[in-house]
């Protein structure tokens, strides 16, 4: 994940259908993705590109390496999204915790206390479910992967229901239809 870059002002959002609903996908002028979410939570993915970025005007368009790289994952294809670009704002603090969400194999969860102390922070396990539940890239900053210390589906942004169909979707485990 690298540094965001100093201007956000060409941003494109793409909208696209998956299993889980309409998905909405930001990207930069170089392609790399600013932030993902589900329709249903819009007015978040823009009030965090907001706290990021200050204003900022998305034009309509469409991000085709992330609609490929979405299809293949959800066809099974889970190292699809491994190659694209994520761009984001937040502090050191909070793009380490992004990055190293980026590590955990699919199929696998960590608990936040395994998470803080992958980013060196070991007695830091509240910070980074913060930094986890502001995560401004779904399922390609996998945060679903991410349990409570006593193995429960604690929150997500996109819905606990979600998070089960994508933990169960990478286990390979049946799928269902959550919309």
């Amino acid at each position: 994940m690298t540094e965001p870059a100093t201007a956000a002002s060409d941003l494109t959002l793409d909208r696209f259908a998956s299993p889980l609903g309409e998905i909405l996908v930001v990207t930069d002028a170089d392609g790399a993705v600013r932030a993902l979410d589900f329709h249903d939570y819009e007015d978040r993915m823009r009030r965090l590109l907001h706290r990021h970025y200050g204003p900022v005007a998305l034009r309509t368009g469409r991000a085709e390496a992330v609609r490929r790289a979405a299809d293949a994952w959800f066809a099974g294809e889970l190292s699809a999204f491994e190659g694209l670009e994520v761009r984001t704002g937040g502090g050191v603090f909070q793009r380490s915790v992004w990055a190293a969400l980026r590590t955990i194999p699919a199929g696998e969860t960590w608990t936040y206390g395994r998470l803080a102390a992958a980013v060196g922070s070991p007695r830091a396990a509240r910070a980074v479910g913060l930094a986890n539940g502001a995560n401004p890239v779904a399922i390609i900053v996998p945060c679903h992967r991410v349990i409570g210390a006593n193995g429960a589906l604690t929150g997500y942004a996109g819905g606990v229901e979600r998070k089960r169909w994508l933990l169960a979707h990478e286990r390979g485990a049946d799928r269902f239809s959550v919309a």
